[in-house]
Parts: C-alpha cells; sequence; structure tokens
C-alpha cells in the first residue's frame, strides 16, 4: 500500500491528490511516504508549503516502485486475488474485552461461513497503527474515530460502572459522583470527569485510583475479587448484573454509549478478506443506525 500511495502522490503532485485518488485521508497518506522513507533510511521527496519534488534517492526508487506494483498487479491477475471469495490470513487488532463469548460466537459463525480465512486476532488495548504494524483492521471503541483511518459503525457498546454486592455493602453507595470509592482504572484512557446522566441532570466523575491497568480482564477479575468498583463494557458484565454477582454503583445512572467501529486504511484496496469480516460483523452485531 505504501508503493501505491507514494506513486500515486509523484503522480498527482500532492499528498491531498493521492489521497483523494485512494479513498484516504492526506494525513494517512503522508504517514506511508513517511514509514517508506524510515524503512530506506533515505528522503524521497522535498516538501514544501506549495511544492513537491523528487530527491535523488526519490527518483531511482520512483522507478523500482513502478515496476514493483506493475509486477504486483501481473501477479494479483494470474492467481486471481480479485475473486469473491474471501482467502488468507487476516490481522485484527481488538480490546481486550473481546475475549468473551459473544464474541467468540460470532467468530465461529464467521468462520463457518469463510473457512479460507485465517483470523489472527491480537487483544490489546492501545491504539494499534495499522500500516506500520502490518493490521488489516481495527477494531476500536470510540465516541472520536480517528480521522486517519476508514471507519465504519458496527455496533454500541454501553458500560456500567459496577461492583460486588459484597463491596458496596462495606463501603456504601455514592450519593452523587463516586469520589470516595476506590476504583479500578484503566491507563489507556483517562475516565476523570466523565460526564453521566441520573435521575436529577448530568453529573461527572471523579473516581479515586485503587489500582490501575491496562488489561480489561484482570480489571473484570478485581471487581469480582472485592478490588473496588471498575467501568466495564456490557459485553463482559451483562450476565454478572443479571445473576446479582455484580451490581451498578449508581443504579439509575446511564453513562454515554460507546460505538464499536472497524478502522481501516483504504477503500480503494480493501480485499475480500476484510470486506467479508466487516459485513458479516456488521450484521451480527445488529449496529444501530
Amino acid at each position: 500500500m505504501s508503493l501505491r500511495v507514494f506513486r500515486e502522490v509523484v503522480e498527482s503532485g500532492s499528498f491531498v491528490a493521492a489521497a483523494n485518488r485512494l479513498s484516504l485521508s492526506t494525513a494517512m497518506a503522508s504517514k506511508h511516504v513517511a514509514h517508506l522513507e524510515r524503512q530506506l533510511g533515505a528522503r524521497l521527496l522535498n516538501r514544501t508549503s506549495r511544492h513537491l519534488s523528487l530527491t535523488e534517492a526519490g527518483t531511482v526508487y520512483l522507478e523500482q516502485c513502478r515496476e514493483a506494483l506493475d509486477s504486483l498487479q501481473a501477479g494479483e491477475a494470474a492467481i486471481g486475488l480479485s475473486q469473491e471469495a474471501p482467502r488468507g490470513v487476516l490481522r485484527v487488532t481488538a480490546p481486550v474485552w473481546c475475549a468473551n463469548r459473544r464474541f467468540a460466537d460470532v467468530l465461529a459463525a464467521y468462520k463457518l461461513g469463510h473457512p479460507d480465512v485465517v483470523v489472527d486476532i491480537r487483544l490489546e488495548n492501545r491504539k494499534v497503527d495499522l500500516v506500520e504494524e502490518g493490521y488489516d483492521l481495527a477494531l476500536r471503541v470510540t465516541r472520536e474515530p480517528s480521522p486517519t483511518l476508514i471507519v465504519r459503525p458496527l455496533c454500541t457498546v454501553q458500560f456500567h460502572l459496577v461492583a460486588t454486592p459484597a463491596y458496596l455493602k462495606r463501603v456504601g453507595r455514592p450519593r452523587a459522583s463516586p469520589t470516595s470509592n476506590g476504583a479500578i482504572l484503566p491507563t489507556y484512557v483517562n475516565l476523570d470527569g466523565l460526564e453521566v446522566t441520573g435521575p436529577n441532570g448530568k453529573l461527572k466523575l471523579h473516581l479515586h485510583a485503587t489500582m490501575k491497568t491496562d488489561d480489561t480482564t484482570l480489571s473484570y477479575h478485581a471487581v469480582h475479587a472485592g478490588l473496588g468498583l471498575a467501568y466495564l463494557p456490557d459485553w463482559l458484565v451483562a450476565d454478572d448484573l443479571k445473576r446479582g454477582e455484580l451490581k451498578c454503583v449508581m443504579p439509575g445512572v446511564q453513562s454515554p454509549v460507546s460505538t464499536l467501529f472497524a478502522a481501516y486504511t483504504s477503500r480503494k484496496y480493501m480485499t475480500a478478506k476484510v470486506r467479508s469480516f466487516i459485513d458479516f460483523f456488521s450484521a451480527a452485531l445488529a449496529v444501530d443506525g
């Protein structure tokens, strides 16, 4: 992909034009070229506010780039890469809390319908650089999708502030914002000042940390161990709430709904395996709106 972006930037004369041709954001187009330059250890383009020009290294590399892309295109045609049937390894990055039965059931159903796709899914609570780290797709929950990626909403996800009944009996339920209650806080997002809606209007959460971690699974088990309260997705705690093993810390208080997005780098060069995965999960998770 980075080779195609570099060629388009040179041939169109600007990052904006190249991004439009490839259905990318301008920032992502620039990122692809910067990635090539880091790999090569050489500057390919001279950039000013009004003009782009090839460096000596860029001139040499452009010819090699064109030859490589022509060879790739011929190879794709020879093996029928553009055929409808999805196949190959699909590298996906997703939040740790996707390690639950609901998500696993959808993965199993997808695999039944697409036996030639091997899903290589890595669960981690950080924003992976798709280009730099070689991922096809990211699943991300956010209220502000990245402007450098193409995103498609899959479903909404509700989060709950929860604790065990024993913990709440020991420390009591907060009357307003639970500032004095010990919370197991994530290190990958800042929850301080999160605005929630209660019976008497909006209020902001100011949680006191009793522990911090970047692992949602550990947060979930720490809550069950009575270590404190935590802000966790419905996918993890819905059954616990139904069974009464966990309780909402502030009944009647509604946290803002977040959206699970599929994020990828380009519409134009979307492979069949990526398209099939997004379409399947969008239907299976019943995207809202």
